[in-house]
């Protein structure tokens, strides 16, 4: 997802492993605490689930921007043993098993998942570029000032949730522009 322009960012927790570009549902949080702190605080974003939920989903969900230096080990390696979560004695640190790395930041690449209990950026008020396969395909969506509504699970499937759709009358976003060369769609998020 490319972030074009945006007026109200809100910081939360990921209540569930959402795709980034989703149409998210803020609610309460389930994560608890971590480290140091505490995420209790926070809000937290979910996948709607129902019509009702999606009609309501007017924020995009996106990575966090942090300092992390990289590599970025997702999740951070524990061995309780160790110094420093995990990074002490070298041998003992490797292979490691049930991590990504990312070379890169995560938020600078296409189509990666935001993990679960993770922070994120809940994003309203703005334009948004979603690439091709990001969304549900319909025709009219084409066609700028089309309305786009949330997916949600009952009614696309799971797979589909949050995604942007084609709406004939309920929308949470309009159409700004379609690339046809690449199947890139622009949105624009309305305000409640």
């Amino acid at each position: 997802m490319e972030i074009n322009k945006f007026s109200d960012i809100i910081g939360v927790v990921t209540n569930e492993a959402i795709p980034e570009g989703r149409f998210v549902l803020v609610t309460s949080n389930n994560a608890g605490t971590y480290d140091f702190g505490s995420r209790a605080d926070l809000m937290g974003i979910k996948l709607p689930n129902t019509t009702t939920e999606a009609a309501r989903a007017y924020y995009v969900a996106a990575f966090a921007q942090d300092n992390r230096s990289l590599p970025i080990f997702q999740p951070t390696p524990s061995y309780a043993y160790q110094l420093r979560s995990g990074w002490g004695v070298g041998a003992d640190n490797v292979p490691i098993v049930g991590s990504t790395v990312y070379l890169t930041h995560p938020g600078n690449m296409i189509g990666q998942t935001i993990p679960s209990g993770e922070l994120a950026l809940a994003m309203g008020g703005g334009i948004f570029t979603i690439p091709s396969g990001s969304y549900i395909a319909n025709a009219n969506l084409e066609t700028p000032g089309t309305f786009v509504a949330a997916g949600d699970t009952a009614s696309d499937g799971a797979a589909d949730a949050g995604k942007p759709k084609y709406s004939a009358t309920k929308a949470v976003a309009q159409v700004e522009r379609y690339n046809s060369e690449t199947g890139a769609l622009t949105i624009r998020t309305l305000v409640p």
